[in-house]
């Protein structure tokens, strides 16, 4: 049987730590929790499961303090979990389970991750794979009788643990200071990055967050190193932005560049957005439906379906096609079931 250190960082989480160390310490052989800098009673739970607390000053570097919990770890695995997570009683069997077969070729170990979409987190899926579980110790070997070469890719393992995501509070405004001052310092956005900025905003910026971010992505739609993915990211954000500002003629600029080749359904959106507010309902409609009907979404998968389609009842309600309404409140209802 394998032998696993759990790694955390927390930071003011007296209210869910004990909740997530219930229901997974006893299935680890060892326990270490980072701090960095809390000023609540995070230690004091922490100790009630552990001795290997360690302080970590914090410098705007998450993974700088994943990797020095990681360091602190001396077990065959790394079990990595944040403090709102829990294992409810089947997925922990799971993990007793997987603990006592698990083959030492595996280096990495998915779990589902899931009830993402009940919190209006950046991730649009309700259940997905993230690898939570790392063997500490890679061993570089060579593979294939000729031309030999030393196998880069690590072994993976899906399992059908489903860990259970349950925040307190939405995290997106901090995140959102992270990456303003990662611009601020002039560090380099990565395109996984940019994705993850764009998404925090458009689903829960304030108009402040929106205008501070305009310029960035002003600068990521007009340059041409970054990806068509990344361009159409920047111009979601930019019209949206610009019609939170009331900028029409931006609004406008960005909307028609991004309309012109294959637009997100965000994008639809927005333009349904602007003419709903104008009550020009038609127009509206049309815009939606292309949401709803013929495009995709890239940043928020509300955007898909859910929203499209509540926005068109209001559509038909307010231009008195109460026949139509009823047709797209089938298909909402459908689509929520």
């Amino acid at each position: 049987m394998i032998t696993i250190s759990l790694c955390m960082i927390v930071r003011n989480e007296e209210q869910v730590l004990a909740r997530c160390l219930d229901s997974v310490a006893d299935l680890m052989d060892e326990v270490i929790i980072v701090d960095t800098g809390s000023t609540d009673q995070t230690k004091a739970v922490a100790r009630r499961y552990t001795d290997k607390i360690y302080d970590f000053s914090w410098n705007d570097d998450f993974a700088a303090a994943r990797n020095f919990s990681f360091s602190k770890a001396t077990k065959d695995y790394i079990y990595c979990a944040d403090a709102d997570e829990v294992l409810d009683e089947v997925n922990r069997r799971r993990f007793l389970d997987l603990k006592q077969v698990l083959l030492e070729e595996v280096e990495i170990v998915q779990m589902y991750y899931c009830n993402q979409l009940a919190f209006n987190t950046v991730y649009n899926y309700d259940r997905e794979y993230r690898p939570k579980l790392y063997k500490r110790i890679r061993e570089f070997r060579f593979i294939d009788p000729i031309h030999e070469m030393v196998r880069l890719d690590p072994v993976v393992y899906d399992s059908e643990i489903e860990i259970q995501h349950l925040p307190t509070a939405y995290h997106g405004s901090r995140d959102i200071e992270h990456f303003e001052k990662m611009i601020a310092d002039h560090r380099t956005v990565s395109q996984r990055l940019h994705t993850m900025y764009a998404k925090e905003l458009f689903i829960g910026g304030t108009i402040d967050e929106f205008s501070r971010a305009m310029e960035f992505f002003r600068q990521s739609a007009e340059d041409g190193a970054r990806s068509i993915d990344e361009i159409k990211e920047a111009i979601c954000i930019l019209a949206r932005g610009a019609r939170r500002l009331e900028d029409t003629e931006t609004f406008f600029q960005y909307a028609l560049r991004g309309v012109a080749c294959e637009p997100p359904s965000e994008l639809c959106c927005e333009l349904g957005d602007y003419y709903l507010e104008k009550k020009n309902y038609n127009e509206a409609a049309l815009w939606y439906s292309n949401a709803a009907f013929e495009t995709e979404c890239i940043l928020n998968i509300r955007y898909q379906r859910e929203y499209p389609l509540k926005q068109l009842i209001s559509c038909y309600q307010a231009a008195g096609n109460l026949e139509a309404a009823e047709e797209i409140q089938l298909m909402l209802d459908q689509e929520i079931s």
